[in-house]
């Protein structure tokens, strides 16, 4: 692992420094962005940040200086080159503050850090959790830090064998993963809840919308008993079949799942940053 931390690269990422005191770690007070290394190289460099500084911007934290961030992913991918499939984690928080809600002065924590992890497998099970997300949060749609609910949901799916907890929201309707979204195909149509339903706005989401043509509607959670096909979204798994929700199973990947899937690669092939 490689980490940049406040302004240089930490030779020992043990020792790495955040403070006791660092928001972050006191009350979830931050975001993040996950991007995806292929070959040593990252993906989606451009979205990824403009959603960070959104994120940072909506949770009322100072916008991140783009060019600093940009260089930190730079000299951590120079680091460390020979990564073939891996995550590079961007984390942003309030820094370092009174152990209260209040934010101090002293100004954010920059994380910037890579990691070499195994390849998605092509398909998984998923589970759908007694929880729901709150499309009407404050924090609906940011892609902060406070992962305490998503840490329990995906516990639970695991505890039945999936390998992604899958969120109604508050009306009953399909909402998300803990880290993914989700589609449904029926009768041929390929459907994804809208951000109205409170799901994240996902960068692979937008990339199969826009390259897939996917269309954006309200769901119901039942609806994932009857779909033909469903496969998840996100930038370390890509397009994944479902092969199992709950105790339904599925045959994955469907046809139009192949389809997106292979659309994706080729598509992502061909521009690092689109």
């Amino acid at each position: 692992m490689i980490v940049w931390l406040n302004g240089a690269l930490v030779e020992d990422p043990a020792m790495a420094g955040i403070s006791p005191l660092d928001h972050g770690i006191t009350t979830g007070d931050g975001v993040f962005e996950t991007l995806k290394i292929v070959a040593g190289q990252p993906f989606a460099v451009t979205r990824h940040l403009r959603r960070l500084v959104s994120s940072a911007t909506g949770l009322g934290l100072p916008e991140p200086d783009v060019g600093q961030v940009e260089q930190a992913i730079a000299a951590v991918v120079k680091a460390d080159p020979d990564i073939a499939f891996g995550r590079l984690r961007i984390t942003y928080t309030g820094g370092v503050s009174p152990l209260s809600s209040d934010r101090g002065k002293d100004g954010p924590t920059v994380v910037v850090a890579s990691q070499a992890i195994q390849p998605p497998a092509p398909t998984t099970a998923v589970v759908t959790v007694p929880w729901v997300r709150n499309e009407r949060s404050a924090v609906a749609g940011l892609k902060t830090t406070s992962y305490a609910e998503n840490v329990r949901a995906l516990a639970y799916a695991k505890e039945r064998g999936g390998t992604e907890a899958i969120f109604a929201n508050t009306v009953g309707q399909l909402c998300e993963g803990t880290g993914t979204n989700v589609f449904c195909v029926f009768d041929g149509e390929l459907v994804t809840p809208p951000l109205e339903s409170g799901p994240l706005a996902g960068i692979t989401r937008a990339l199969v919308i826009e390259w897939a043509g996917a269309v954006e509607r309200d769901v119901p959670l039942e609806a994932l008993y009857e779909a033909d096909e469903l496969f998840l979204t996100s930038t370390t798994r890509d397009v994944q079949g479902i092969h199992r929700v709950d105790q339904r199973d599925l045959t994955a990947p469907g046809e139009v799942t192949a389809a997106v899937a292979k659309v994706f690669a080729d598509r992502s092939a061909e521009h690092l940053d689109p």
